[in-house]
This record gives structure tokens, sequence and C-alpha cells, in this order.
């Protein structure tokens, strides 16, 4: 009953996201930079939420606005003036957390690859070893560089060395820290206080307080993680892209492991938000972004950009970018088309190769076969838009709209200007111009009559 009671109780989560990251040679604020999709901090705060943390809190510096505009209500703030150490980012949270009884668990906004079942294995192991701190911990296979963690004969920490400070035998200890900490959380603040600036760089470090800890004679104990990549922090741009390197293979993995083909996982960048279902095949050099959704027994070809549009079940994209649209099901795009933001297409319709979609509306059965450009159109069912067919959208100045009515015609090469009506059960001549409405069921012409000279050639020489 005593365990469930711990398992049960408060968890404080304290993320630390201040620093600039000076390493990442950026303008965009460290933690902000995306893997897969996601900035790094909304990997971590996600991950602390799934964790069935009761309280998040950021610590921000530079790029604050930034942090808390993404972030919004998934956590609380404070913001660290000064940037003094690990040890003072966790201090500037003491006016939220001083006091209350529970685990805190501190996080780094740099290591977006921790998942949300790792922090629960930590928290509830610190919670049942009874532990004032917890550290996590991993095996490396070169620990060169990161601090050493010393165990005990019975398990627990003796103590954590750094790599310059360690004797031969410490530097072939394999188990390092993570920087990725438990602690209870009134014994973490009472620590605090004792943490001094005596050191090299004059700032405050967290390791320090489970020094403190030990000479307290309190319990500080480890939890080693099974694979090490969950650990990795990133200060670089090298290592950002070692981030999305794991964190594509891990989200490739779950949508095979769901039921989607994906021909080539090396070649297929798929993001984070991305729900796709069962019985779709993904072929190699596609990238999938944003919160886009695929239905069932879909066709993704080879590379083809989707973001953050909604594909229904059967829909075939063969070398397309389709942004911010709509699919219903069992309709075709490509190869080499493009629908952009706000392009709407029904059921069973075909999109051809060459064809750009513009914030357009296509109803059900309709076909844009090829080297086509429709913009701003409201287009109805069963319509047929010829090749080499222009919607022109824009006089220049303003943005206007074309209307074309279902189970009507559209000639080769003819051009609609908007504002326009095609009626339904119309036809436009191939090569027409069309500045006015075309009633319902009427053939609309608007091209100069054919004239034929006869003899041109020869007198066209003489000229000559």
């Amino acid at each position: 009953m005593g365990s469930k009671e711990k398992v049960m109780q408060n968890r404080y989560v304290v993320v630390l996201a201040a620093g600039q990251g000076t390493r990442m040679k950026s303008k965009l604020f460290k933690v902000m930079h995306p893997v897969m999709g996601r900035p790094m901090v909304g990997h971590v705060v996600n991950a602390a939420i799934d964790a069935d943390a009761s309280e998040v809190i950021t610590i921000t510096g530079h790029g604050a606005e930034v942090v808390r505009d993404y972030l919004g209500d998934k956590s609380q703030y404070v913001f660290q003036e000064e940037q003094l150490g690990t040890a003072h980012a966790v201090m500037q949270a003491k006016d939220l957390l001083e006091g209350k009884e529970g685990t805190t668990l501190v996080l780094s906004g740099d290591t977006p690859l921790l998942r949300a079942e790792t922090l629960q294995q930590l928290m509830a192991f610190h919670e049942e070893e009874e532990a004032k701190a917890t550290i996590l911990t991993a095996l490396a296979d070169d620990p060169f560089g990161y601090g050493r963690v010393i165990r005990t004969e019975d398990g627990l920490v003796s103590k954590v060395v750094e790599e310059k400070d360690a004797s031969e035998d410490e530097k072939k200890v394999r188990e390092i820290n993570t920087g990725t900490y438990c602690f209870d959380n009134q014994a973490l603040f009472q620590a605090l206080e004792k943490v001094d600036n005596d050191n090299a760089q004059g700032e405050y470090y967290l390791p320090d307080v489970l020094e403190i800890l030990k000479n307290d004679h309190e319990k500080v104990g480890a939890f080693q993680l099974d694979n090490m990549d969950e650990a990795l922090g990133v200060n670089n741009r090298v290592a950002l892209a070692e981030a999305s390197r794991i964190m594509r293979e891990r989200i490739n993995e779950q949508h095979m492991t769901n039921g989607v083909s994906i021909i080539d996982p090396n070649s297929t960048y798929i993001e984070i938000d991305v729900e796709i279902a069962r019985d779709t095949v993904v072929e190699p050099n596609t990238y999938i972004k944003g919160r886009t959704t695929i239905g069932e027994d879909a066709f993704i070809g080879l590379g083809s950009v989707i973001s953050d549009s909604q594909l229904a079940d059967g829909v075939e994209i063969k070398q397309s970018v389709i942004e911010e649209s709509i699919i219903g099901k069992n309709s075709d795009v490509g190869p080499n088309s493009h629908l952009r933001t706000g392009s709407v297409l029904g059921e069973s319709v075909h999109i051809g190769n060459y064809v750009e979609v513009k914030k357009s509306t296509i109803g059900n059965l309709s076909k844009a076969g090829h080297h086509t450009y429709i913009g701003d159109a409201e287009i109805g069912v069963d319509v047929n838009v010829g090749c080499g067919v222009v919607v022109a959208n824009y006089n220049g100045i303003t943005k206007n709209k074309t209307i074309i009515g279902d189970n009507s015609f559209i000639g080769s090469n003819a051009t609609l200007v908007a504002p326009v009506e095609v009626g339904a059960n119309s036809f436009v001549a191939a090569g027409s111009t069309i500045t006015k409405e075309v009633p319902a069921s009427a053939l609309g012409i608007a091209r100069a009559r054919q004239e034929n000279k006869e003899g041109f050639h020869e007198r066209f020489f003489e000229k000559k």
C-alpha cells in the first residue's frame, strides 16, 4: 500500500530552457530548433506531460517570449535574468515549488529523445527507493568527456566525477551521468541554498546538490537507461542532425509497427505529429510534415512532400507537393503537381501532371489532367478541365473568384478571367478567353475567327 501512495504523490518537472546555445551558431534559440517537426523544448515538455507531471515549470531566458508563445498553457514559466549555472536555474522555481511535498524531475530543454515511459520509470524507481536524489545514467561505449557515476557495493551513488578529475580506474567506468535528475522536492530546495560558485566558471552547478545530500547522509540512487540514445543532449548542428536521425528511425518504426509500409525507412522523413492509417504505402525520398493525416490504403509516391494536409482513404500522390490541403477518398494527384494552401478536392478527383491548384474547391469526379493552373476557383461535380487551362485569378491588385458549375467541359488552352461564372452543363471552346458569364447549358466561344490566306508561302519568300 505504501508504494502505491508514493506513486500517486505529486510530481513536478523543471525544464531548463534559458540558454542561448552559442555553439548552434544560430539566430534561433537553441531549444527552439526542431527535431522532426517539433522544437526540442516541445519534445521535452510533451514527454513530461505524458509522464503524468502535476506541474511543469519552464525556466526561460534567451528567447523567453518565443518559448512561451510556442508552449502556451502546457507550462508555467520563470524568467532567469542571468544564466549562472544549472543550480541557479532550478533555484528560479523556488517561489513555485519550495516547501511542497513530492518528486521533482529536472530536465534539460535540449534532450528531445527522452521518452515519457523512461521518465515514469525513473520517478517510480526514485520513489520506491525512497532516495533524496536519483541520477538518470547510461552505459557509454566511449565515456570520454562524460561525468562518471561511481557506485558503492550496494548500488547507491558514491559520487559523480568529471573526466578531468577522474582517476585512471574511474575513467574506465562506462556508466555516465546524463544530466537528468529526480529529487525529493523539499530536500532539493534545502540543498540548493548550500550550493556555491567556488569554481573556475563562477557558476552554481546542480550536480553539487548530490554531494551536499551525500554529506548529509542522504540516499542518492541511479537509474540506468536501456538505450543511451535517449540521453543525447543537443549543443551543435551535428548533434541536432543525430537527434533527428534517431527520432526519424523511432517514428518510422512506430508507423511500420502500426501497419504502414515504408519501402525505405532510411530515406523517408515523417514528422512526429503525422498520423497514417494501415495499409498505406510510402515510397522513398518522401517528406511528410506537420499535422498531416493520411487514411488507409493510400499511396505516397517517390519524392512527394506533404505538409499539414488531410488525405482520405485510397488517395494516391505521385511526385507532388501538397500544402495545407484536403483530399477526398480515392482521388489522385501527380506526377509533378502542386496543391497550394487552401485546396480542397472531393472524392475521385483526378489532378494529373504539372497542375497547380491554389485555394480552390474541386468537386467529386472532376478532372484536370495536365498543364493547368486553378486559382481561387469553385469547381463543381464531374467537370473536365482541359490541357493548358488557366484560371486567371489575379488582376495585379486583387484575387478574384471563378465558379464552374457541375458537368461542365472547359476546352484546352482556355483562359477564364476572374471574376467569372461558367454555368452547369456548359462548354467552353478550346482556345477561348472567357471574360463574362457562360450561362448553363451554353457553349462559350471567345476567339478570333480563323482565316486562311492562300498562296502565302510564295508571296512571303518573293518579298524576302
